[in-house]
């Protein structure tokens, strides 16, 4: 087997978040766990993954923060899996997959899905990546830049002095 290369220690934010998520069947089941899913069975049958597949997805989403698995709100004898607040940070990523994917992946007269607002039921707005000063910043108006540490983590801390 193939040891995966992993990346939680690299200095970008895209591959640590890539390393987190994993695959594709964790993003599918993070967009379920959005559309209501919380079980094992629930998600088997949206997603027609292997069980050890789900198996192996579910936990490493555990592991990784995202999902949390809590007794079952019908009070049987299950479990659920629940989006934590990391999870939950997920959103935005997810309707800006699900937006790229209407705008480029369906004819203009092909049936789809589409995410609406729970209130009114009209269309989301497309996201927009916007400036501290509110411009709409496209990519040729942004750029990668390092930056250090706080001063605190550069610092190590001084020796205690005995008395």
């Amino acid at each position: 087997m193939v040891r995966r290369t992993r990346f939680n220690d690299s200095d970008c934010p895209v591959a640590r978040s890539v390393d987190a998520i994993g695959d594709w069947w964790s993003l599918l089941i993070v967009r379920d766990a959005f559309d209501g899913s919380r079980r094992f069975g629930e998600f088997q049958r949206s997603l027609g993954v292997a069980k050890n597949i789900l198996t192996a997805r579910l936990r490493a989403l555990v592991d990784g923060g995202v999902l949390e698995v809590v007794p079952a709100s019908d009070g049987s004898a299950y479990n659920e899996y629940v989006l934590t607040p990391k999870g939950r940070d997920l959103f935005n990523v997810i309707v800006a997959l699900r937006q790229w994917g209407e705008a480029h992946f369906f004819a203009p007269d092909e049936p789809h899905s589409e995410m609406v607002d729970r209130r009114d039921e009209r269309p989301l707005h497309a996201l927009e990546v916007r400036s501290a000063d509110g411009r709409r910043i496209g990519p040729d108006d942004a750029v990668v830049k390092k930056v250090a540490p706080p001063a605190a983590a550069r610092t190590p801390s001084a020796p205690s002095v005995p008395s």
